[in-house]
């Protein structure tokens, strides 16, 4: 296989510099941890305290404890299910993945054996998955996994581009995109753990790229295994072997006697997909029982999409969640990989082919603004190139303004204004400021910046961070009030 590039880029900064600043920016935030399970969440999370609790896939108490907006469209007068959501098997329908599950629990069992272990001294905790302990071991579950993923971005990065570059753009993707919204205010959406899936078979493709044996595409097929449990768009990232699998047939067919070569390409790859459909028998399995058949996914078909006339231009502009109208930031990252796939083209190219398939992918998907989404949450899976790409643009942008005579601090006050733009923006959304769903006024968001989030941002963060129930409920009867008004004719 080709080689990444002839020669690895001048490093800046101490290697020991970068993990420092993580870790301090970790543990500065983990106060805005928020250990509760709303929306999506629900049945992200039912597929990891329903077996580990009851030991079925029963999730009545799931939709029973679950946010105010979920139960009032799922339980009726009684506050049982409604049959509506009764599948063909009698199962409560839980069409999300049961991948965020698998890496929940060894967090929730942990907490589990701890609530058992305290209960035989006499606390009253309950062990039913609903309590505190559990809520606070999925959220740092959460935490963990969205920080892993940011840290191997960071390190795919460093591959290309300078130790200060890199730093810089997983900084600004942390806390400029919409990737925090998920790490930290909805821990039990899927898309931190996604991000992580994604980067984790990003990282181990690149470091063996150059020579794989067995074993190595045995792992590499494990990862992407996790990577569609986790989140089933993720299968786009699977294009990565594509250009990569054409250039060693190719380098093959060429040679005299590439016939052993080629054999043993189709050995590898043949076991790769083994191993993936394998790594799949999770969802598999939990999908024939909730709906009958393996590949049932609950769903809109994927024969209604909008193939033919895909919302490209509003998927990244519209005020309903736009990808680049609500994190601006990521234009840059798109325009830094751009950037990459001319200066490195093995990859580069490799990358630009996962990058706009998703795209055309999620702009042919009919619900393609996320309902409440922050941002455009289903491009968080793509941390890992947006890192990469940011990074590429401020490497680019710093050797253009030293060839100038500049000072390419500039760029780290760029980054500071995306950053609190989006600490802003997020604020607003997050205490529905603006409407959680559809259109927004961006002259109002821009008033609202400049004027009420200043005022209000000091006395709400002190109301989350020390009173939270309280919080957390006014928000949920706020959500209410606005889905009620967008319902009415």
């Amino acid at each position: 296989m080709e080689r990444l590039h002839d020669a690895k880029p001048q490093t800046i900064g101490q290697p020991a510099f970068a993990p420092r600043v993580f870790l301090f920016l970790l543990i500065v935030s983990l106060p805005l941890v928020n250990p509760w399970v709303r929306g999506d969440g629900v049945g992200y999370y039912a597929f990891a305290r329903a077996p580990l609790i009851q030991h079925n896939l029963d999730f009545t108490a799931d939709y029973q404890h679950a946010n105010q907006g979920f139960r009032e469209a799922r339980l009726d007068a009684q506050g049982n299910p409604r049959d509506i959501f009764r599948t063909v098997t009698g199962h409560l329908d839980n069409h999300f993945t049961v991948g965020p599950a698998m890496l929940w629990a060894p967090f929730l069992i942990c907490a589990h054996l701890a609530v058992l272990l305290a209960r035989a001294f006499g606390a009253q905790v309950t062990a039913d998955g609903f309590s505190l302990p559990y809520l606070f071991a999925m959220a740092i579950g959460t935490l963990v996994y969205g920080f892993l993923a940011l840290l191997l971005s960071y390190r795919v990065a460093c591959r290309f581009v300078a130790e200060r570059s890199a730093l810089l753009a997983t900084i600004a993707i942390w806390w400029a995109s919409s990737l925090p919204v998920y790490m930290y205010f909805n821990p039990s959406w899927s898309h931190a753990h996604s991000a992580f899936a994604v980067v984790l078979f990003c990282w181990y493709w690149l470091r063996t790229r150059e020579y794989r044996s067995a074993a190595q595409w045995f792992l590499l097929a494990l990862a992407a295994g996790l990577a569609l449990n986790v989140y089933y768009p993720n299968l786009l990232v699977l294009l990565l072997l594509v250009p990569e699998g054409v250039n060693s047939y190719h380098a093959a067919w060429k040679k005299r006697e590439g016939v052993p070569q080629i054999s043993r390409l189709l050995a590898y790859h043949s076991l790769f997909l083994v191993v993936v459909v394998l790594a799949l028998l999770p969802t598999f399995l939990t999908k024939y029982i909730l709906y009958g058949g393996a590949f049932e996914t609950g769903y809109i078909p994927i024969s209604k999409w909008s193939w033919h006339s895909p919302w490209f231009l509003d998927l990244l502009l519209s005020s309903n969640h736009g990808l680049f109208s609500w994190t601006p930031v990521l234009i840059l990252a798109v325009a830094g990989l751009i950037v990459f796939a001319f200066k490195f083209r093995p990859v580069g190219s490799s990358v630009l082919l996962v990058v706009f398939a998703f795209y055309y992918f999620m702009a042919a998907y009919p619900d393609w603004p996320g309902i409440s989404s922050y941002g455009n949450r289903f491009f968080v899976s793509l941390t890992v190139f947006f890192v990469l790409g940011l990074a590429s643009f401020f490497d680019w942008a710093a050797a253009v303004l030293r060839s100038k005579r500049r000072s390419p601090a500039w760029l780290s006050a760029l980054t500071a204004i995306f950053v609190l733009w989006n600490l802003g923006l997020m604020f607003q959304w997050g205490s529905h400021m603006i409407p959680a769903r559809g259109m927004v006024s961006w002259r109002q968001v821009a008033q609202n910046q400049f004027s009420e989030v200043p005022k209000q941002l000091g006395t709400q963060l002190k109301l989350y961070l020390f009173r939270r129930k309280e919080t957390l409920h006014q928000i949920e009867q706020r959500d209410l009030e606005q889905l009620r008004r967008s319902e009415q004719p």
